[in-house]
């Protein structure tokens, strides 16, 4: 690996001065960028790579900046080769770029620096709320190696970080096991990242095991959106946070996706837009005539085609908004941390969120007979896991109706 600075002869500015740029060299690999540099041929020691300056220059002022971003390109460039050759990697023009672009260079691959430049690198493919749930994670973590005193590196995530993880997460935080599978699950996929990478060589992470627990799905009953869907509130902004919540549960799409509504057309049955989440164009939603009515509300108004609500101002009011149509009655949830169960019991109205909606639309889609792959369809559902919930309660749903055959079972055995 080598660098040296050239002069673009050919970019002569009226001045006589010439622009520079940095040309670095590895093998095959020869890379070029452009500097905001610029001398006399007479004045450029090719030999020191410096301007030769002296305060009778009429660019003397420029000069001492110029020669400041030459000493600055070494200094960054010779941190690059040095990261390269500390951490024995292999030369790649992709990451020399990522590292050069960076705002600082840091020779040793951290654990933490690793994770910001994992973080910086999905903001090309991710979701703003998966980066903001890799931040939440980095946050946690960052919040164990101080507590427990654990010096995280990307070769230690064994057996022995998950002993000590676990204790951390279980008896410190409290922490629920769905919610320990999550940061499991990111933390794997990022010691994968950087293994993929050459940052490190160690796979003992792939032992990290977390399984989810399953858990209640909430949603309301086809009675119970209706009775929100036909109440009309005497508050506009529960009204219209009531509308942007049934028109999710009746078509079954995610609060972002609804939320961000830009490029949108309604065409005859259909509503059309790309899905974030999923990277899907074009996705078709199938408007029922209940979703039609609320898009026709909203035409030529600033909330066309619905009005968009944040996720918590949407959860505060959909919440008061089922409270006053009178969904009070207690619902328990059970949850798990670790070993330990935890019993609470909640009005319902009180658990009703932004993401109930899609839940609402799956659930009652099943009971309805609606076919499987017609309702992914509509969700735009890839999480064959997590479907198979609704399917259960589904599955459950029609057992109890056909139980009521056994009453005439129990009528003839009393004849």
């Amino acid at each position: 690996m080598r660098y040296y600075f050239e002069l673009r002869k050919d970019k002569i500015n009226l001045n006589g001065l010439i622009p520079m740029r940095l040309i670095v060299k590895n093998g095959n690999h020869r890379i070029r960028k452009n500097l905001a540099t610029k001398t006399l041929l007479d004045d450029w020691n090719n030999e020191l790579q410096i301007i030769i300056n002296h305060k009778g220059n009429p660019f003397y002022e420029d000069y001492e900046i110029f020669n400041e971003i030459i000493a600055s390109e070494k200094k960054k460039v010779e941190k690059i080769f040095s990261f390269f050759k500390y951490n024995e990697l292999s030369f790649t023009e992709t990451l020399f770029n990522e590292k050069y672009e960076g705002d600082d260079v840091k020779v040793a691959i951290g654990f933490f620096d690793a994770f910001d430049e994992y973080i910086r690198v999905s903001r090309l493919t991710k979701t703003k709320g998966t980066i903001t749930k890799y931040g939440s994670v980095k946050n946690f973590l960052i919040a164990f190696e101080k507590s427990k005193k654990f010096e995280l590196r990307l070769d230690n995530i064994d057996y022995q970080f998950e002993e000590i993880f676990m204790d951390y997460c279980y008896n410190e935080r409290q922490t629920l096991n769905n919610y320990y599978a999550k940061i499991v699950k990111t933390l794997k996929a990022f010691l994968n990242w950087a293994f993929e990478r050459g940052y490190h060589s160690s796979l003992k992470f792939k032992k990290l095991m977390a399984k989810e627990d399953e858990i209640e799905v909430v949603y309301l009953t086809a009675e119970e959106l209706m009775l929100l869907y036909n109440h009309k509130f005497d508050n506009a902004s529960m009204e219209r946070a009531k509308d942007m919540y049934c028109l999710l549960a009746l078509t079954g799409q995610r609060h972002s996706d609804i939320y961000d509504l830009n490029d949108v057309s309604v065409s005859g049955d259909y509503l059309l837009f790309a899905v974030k989440k999923t990277k899907t164009v074009q996705h078709q939603v199938f408007l029922t005539e209940l979703a039609k009515r609320l898009i026709a509300k909203y035409e030529g108004t600033i909330y066309y085609p619905i009005p968009r609500i944040s996720s918590q101002k949407l959860n505060e009011a959909i919440q008061k908004c089922c409270e006053e149509i009178g969904l009070t009655e207690e619902v328990q949830l059970t949850r798990y941390c670790g070993s330990k169960r935890f019993d609470e019991t909640f009005r319902k109205c009180d658990i009703i969120t932004s993401h109930t909606g899609r839940k609402t639309f799956i659930t009652n889609s099943l009971f309805l007979d609606i076919p499987e792959r017609i309702v992914k369809a509509q969700t735009n559902s890839k999480d064959e896991k997590s479907f198979r919930r609704y399917v259960k309660i589904s599955e459950k749903h029609h057992k109890r109706e056909l139980d009521k055959w056994n009453v005439l079972a129990i009528d003839d055995n009393k004849n």
